[in-house]
């Protein structure tokens, strides 16, 4: 997830001030995932990912642990193959080493687009259909045991110089992504593990303020 999270960093410069997408209908199908998927308010699972780089055999696989509080934002920290932390909120981007030392920062206060792009994040990553709707054409297949599967193509250019399209599959949760970037690389993400406790810590709340 760490790659995607810092995509999105690296895509920033190239928007514009986003601008309110007015409401729209949503379609039965859509609805019916709306309905399906659990919105917690703070929610742990572990992730695994593996993304495939053109021109490369093998693919680069990571492993960690993510928090996501809907009020606050997500942090991501990759435990393989080397520990690091990426954290999101509403207002910037925050990539760190094992050791503190920031690799990435982005604050929303100089990027305004960046907003809109959390935004996007947050509904991806929640199931929100509605609000990734704003972003990308959605279709969806609702599955056995409500389960689901979303495919989402970019509506706007400055998004599809980031990704050619992505695929969420889930129930209660969103348990799988796969995401294809412009560039034809590919990256698979796996959620498991769910649980919606203990509470933010110490360090999290310092992280996210």
């Amino acid at each position: 997830m760490k790659s995607f999270v810092l995509l999105i960093a690296l895509v920033l410069p190239l928007a514009a001030p986003a601008r309110a997408a007015p409401a729209a209908a949503v379609a039965p199908e859509l609805a019916q995932v709306q309905q399906r998927v659990a919105r917690p308010a703070l929610l742990r699972a572990d992730f695994t990912q593996e993304k495939q780089v053109a021109g490369f055999r093998n693919p680069l696989r990571s492993q960690g642990q993510f928090v996501l509080a809907q009020q606050r934002g997500v942090i991501w920290r990759t435990l393989k193959p080397f520990p690091s932390e990426v954290v999101l909120t509403r207002d910037r981007i925050l990539s760190r080493q094992a050791d503190g030392s920031i690799q990435v920062e982005v604050d929303g206060r100089q990027q305004p687009a960046m907003r809109a792009i959390n935004a996007m994040m947050f509904a991806l990553m929640s199931g929100d259909v509605q609000a990734m709707s704003a972003s990308f054409e959605v279709r969806a297949e609702l599955l056995p045991d409500n389960g689901w599967r979303l495919h989402l193509t970019p509506r706007s250019a400055m998004l599809a110089k980031a990704f050619a399209s992505l695929e969420l599959e889930g129930d209660r949760y969103v348990r799988k992504v796969e995401i294809e970037e412009a560039n034809h690389d590919r990256t698979q993400l796996s959620f498991d593990n769910f649980r919606l406790a203990p509470p933010l810590d110490a360090g999290e709340e310092h992280s996210l303020d």
